[in-house]
């Protein structure tokens, strides 16, 4: 594979950590540059070694898991989702609800957003592609974009105030549905 087609794999896989992290930005629970390191290290890391494992797993594993991955993605980014949406639509001094940056939401997001590198790994190996330069890229790629993703998000939701949270939860809650659709 060339450097162009893996670079095109990894900005796919990097839209959702991408959106994420715009919708954490704008929620305004999200901010600065540790949150937007912790958002970009922590998606880049599960981006990049998920796909190391559906390489390594082989058919077999990813046959059973693909049967309820997109369930898994959903539940997660929908229970996340729910979160941001119940303190975005409570009052406004209600307002210190957790940081998807850190802590079990993070982890959350992370494995959310990743799932789908898992079957492009496998891909990978079908194709007899030496798998640890595409994991890098598709790592670098989505921590930059996650990152500003972030800085974005944050930008927006200083602009258009707190309720933003509630745009941040749909954003979550649009993904978890276009993973189902996808899949179904």
């Amino acid at each position: 594979m060339s450097f162009l087609e893996i670079f095109l794999v990894a900005v796919g896989l990097a839209m959702d950590a991408f959106a994420v992290s715009l919708g954490a930005g704008a929620a305004g629970r999200s901010r600065g540059g540790r949150a937007a390191f912790r958002l970009g290290f922590h998606f880049g890391l599960f981006q990049g070694v998920m796909p190391a494992l559906g390489w390594l797993a082989g058919r077999r594993l990813v046959d059973s898991i693909a049967a309820v991955d997109h369930w898994v993605a959903f539940g997660l980014l929908a229970f996340v989702a729910v979160r941001m949406l119940r303190s975005g639509l409570g009052p406004e001094d209600a307002a210190d609800g957790d940081d998807p940056s850190r802590g079990v939401s993070l982890v959350l997001l992370s494995v959310a957003t990743s799932i789908d590198a898992l079957a492009v790994g496998l891909g990978l190996a079908m194709l007899r592609v030496e798998i640890w330069y595409p994991c890098v890229v598709i790592g670098v790629v989505t921590a930059i974009l996650s990152a500003a993703g972030l800085r974005l998000g944050v930008r927006l939701g200083r602009r258009f105030g707190p309720r933003m949270e509630v745009v941040g939860g749909l954003i979550l809650l649009g993904i978890g549905v276009k993973i189902l659709a996808d899949h179904l």
